[in-house]
């Protein structure tokens, strides 16, 4: 199968991890030899409730029965569409009311930056340096790494990049601003965290110049730092409310939110201004409400915090420098490259899964399921700890 893998399916790095994948149930992946792997990464953070939960396959599998797609989106009213997308409104402030639900992350992201352009009229999107939301053609132009652009440029004219955190930044917001694009914690930089009330100063600028502030929760989202939203610990609100990754409990999914009367551009004057045959599919749309109604009937996302603290009392090492992030988008941050990658080799060697951030090469991923129990957490902390000795002897 390895052979297969690698001559028919599209390959995005040199040396793929190519784990032969037998079954997965809660924090655990299964290889075809038998072997079972302790997963700290989550499907990179899109596992939410873990690997085949029962209320997810439940409802997956009721969903099949009854129809899967039947006509492209916004057409026919099929119920688990509406029940997601109205039970999303009740837990979000207002004026975020209205979801496009569609494929993915990235093309949440390009419905927003399309929404900010025709409900502003202008044209200028700023986003920020290490940025990452995507890689389809309008994502890449606000993707904050030059060196992975270049390939292919030229990209979405009128895009500019600002810097996290610094606030003598924002006086390039202008009245020509249609949106500044940002993750609410930067992801692939390393899990930033904004400080001193950067996002409240960012929403102050947006205000003041009728600036809309699209932010990417497609990684934090959906319980992953201790609340619903990441936003919601900063005391702010968006313009538009990208999320993707965790929302559909591990199958393919994105969405972004935004007012009703923004969400109307997107009807007329053109027609058809945002168009996807398979967004609201039935059966993703069935795993997205399964997962979003276990996250907030159950403490899991109270949870997230307590089990932060058992990540962080686990994980003091010498070679670990520091743990960025909040709740279970976590970063242990080694010395070098090198020494991040030889960790995370070694752990699957000892089975815990482990993996890479995209723009910071010194960060060990640790994005667990939020299921995960704090017997499990010990047991992958006892098994990265036992190769960061054997590194460091």
């Amino acid at each position: 199968m390895k052979k297969d893998f690698l001559k028919y399916q599209t390959q995005t790095t040199p040396h793929p991890l190519a784990m032969e994948v037998s079954h997965a149930t809660g924090s655990y992946i299964y290889d075809t030899n038998g072997n079972k792997h302790l997963d700290f990464v989550a499907g990179v953070s899109a596992c939410t409730l873990g690997h085949s939960h029962p209320r997810v396959v439940k409802a997956i599998q009721a969903q099949v029965e009854k129809y899967m797609h039947v006509m492209v989106y916004g057409e026919y009213i099929q119920s688990p569409a509406i029940a997601l997308t109205k039970l999303l409104a009740e837990q979000l402030p207002s004026p975020l009311e209205t979801t496009y639900l569609v494929n993915s992350g990235t093309e949440a992201i390009e419905g927003a930056m399309k929404l900010a352009r025709r409900a502003t009229g202008r044209t200028e999107l700023l986003y920020m340096h290490h940025a990452y939301h995507g890689n389809t053609m309008g994502s890449l132009s606000l993707m904050g790494y030059e060196e992975r652009k270049k390939a292919f440029e030229p990209l979405l004219p009128d895009c500019h990049e600002i810097t996290f955190n610094a606030v003598d930044d924002l006086k390039k917001i202008t009245s020509a601003t249609a949106a500044v694009v940002m993750e609410t914690i930067q992801g692939g930089a390393g899990f930033i965290l904004p400080k001193n009330d950067y996002l409240k100063k960012v929403r102050e600028r947006c205000d003041e110049t009728g600036t809309l502030l699209i932010l990417d929760e497609i990684q934090p989202g959906f319980g992953r730092t201790g609340k619903l939203f990441g936003f919601q610990h900063f005391g702010i609100v968006p313009d538009i409310l990208v999320m993707g990754k965790g929302m559909g409990g591990g199958l393919p999914i994105g969405a972004f939110t935004a007012s009703e009367a923004h969400m109307a551009l997107l009807k007329e004057n053109p027609k058809l201004g945002h168009i996807t045959t398979f967004g609201g599919n039935p059966v993703i749309a069935s795993a997205a409400l399964a997962t979003l109604q276990e996250l907030i009937e159950t403490d899991l996302i109270s949870e997230t915090l307590r089990k932060e603290k058992i990540f962080r009392n686990e994980l003091k090492h010498p070679l670990i420098k520091e743990i960025r992030g909040k709740g279970l988008m976590l970063a242990a941050m080694v010395e070098t490259a090198e020494i991040a990658s030889e960790v995370i080799l070694k752990c699957k060697d000892h089975g815990l899964i482990l993996f890479w951030l995209l723009f910071e090469p010194r960060a060990i991923r640790i994005t667990p399921p939020l299921t995960i129990s704090e017997e499990e957490i010990k047991e992958g902390c006892a098994i990265l700890t036992k190769i960061l000795d054997s590194i460091s002897c």
